[in-house]
């Protein structure tokens, strides 16, 4: 079977970092082009500056994988569903639920693949996590996601402008994993977003979910973290506390802890593979539809204006 011509546009640090070693490590795919009109590509592999500059002159390509913010997303995913590629969606799969419904539909009526992909949900310790889970009565979650936004995305202005979630882009990745792990769904009762008074995004969150059992669930969000970093999910159940920490990728149960290799992105790009083979394409968009209600029904607070 012949591998799977993809391109990534947008080639910025998440790109270079993770999507770029995962497709060359699976076999399936093979990487024919880049697109970035700030980076000069990848030695030896088709550049262009734009995704039209591609369609126009470059190489045949069956698939994309949008790298870049998600404000500018959904018309390159359009212009690409359009041309019968599949299209694979960095996380958050576009910058409204709105666009997301469209894409799918889209997607949908022109017959190709489209894959909204949680990397978080493929850490090592989350298809485990939500297989212990399956049987257990939840008694209550806490979150804390704590990181510095510095050291993670440091000059990154689009992140903090509307659209770009701010301290919520990490945040949405324990959501992602929340949502999955989880037996019975998840909604918002209140919420408090700090926004510095330079900033249209805010830099912490304070929330309150529960789900529809009545199990409490808290999320601290705080971009404001030094030294150690936080990424760290507890669950309480009738069996005992369950602990997901560093992103995901260690287990902790009653009777122990399990560390595995990260193989979070090639973990996407294999499901991605499979989905095209398959026909089908995978637009869960519940982490997102959180986000919004904490935006909808957020009591926002301005504090110190943030600066790089």
């Amino acid at each position: 079977m012949d591998p799977i011509r993809i391109a990534v546009v947008g080639v910025g640090k998440i790109a270079r970092d993770q999507h770029l070693p995962a497709i060359a490590g699976n076999k399936a795919f093979s990487l024919a082009a880049t697109v970035s009109p700030h980076d000069a590509g990848v030695e030896g592999v088709s550049h262009h500056k734009s995704l039209d500059e591609l369609i126009e002159n470059g190489p045949a390509v069956d698939a994309v994988a949008l790298c870049t913010p998600p404000q500018v997303r959904y018309d390159l995913a359009v212009q690409a569903l359009n041309k019968g590629m599949h299209v694979f969606l960095e996380k958050p799969p576009g910058a409204t639920l709105s666009e997301c419904v469209a894409l799918s539909s889209r997607a949908e009526k022109v017959g190709t693949t489209l894959f909204a992909a949680w990397h978080s949900r493929f850490a090592a310790g989350v298809a485990p996590a939500r297989a212990w889970l399956a049987e257990r009565r939840i008694e209550s979650v806490k979150i804390v996601w704590r990181e510095d936004v510095r050291v993670w995305h440091p000059g990154q202005a689009w992140i903090w402008e509307p659209g770009g979630l701010g301290v919520f882009d990490p945040g949405i990745n324990a959501l992602s994993i929340l949502t999955h792990i989880l037996p019975r769904p998840v909604f918002l009762k209140t919420a408090t977003l700090e926004i510095p008074a330079n900033r249209a995004a805010p830099i912490a969150a304070d929330i309150q979910f529960r789900d529809t059992a009545g199990a409490p669930i808290h999320m601290d969000l705080d971009w404001r973290q030094t030294g150690p970093q936080s990424w760290d999910i507890v669950v309480e159940t009738d069996a005992g506390t369950l602990k997901l920490s560093n992103g995901g990728a260690v287990l902790t149960l009653p009777t122990g802890a399990e560390h595995s290799e990260d193989l979070e992105y090639p973990g996407l790009y294999a499901r991605f593979a499979n989905l095209i083979r398959g026909g089908r394409s995978d637009v869960d968009i519940a982490p997102l539809r959180l986000v919004a209600d904490a935006f909808l029904r957020g009591n926002r607070q301005t504090v110190d204006a943030f600066h790089d």
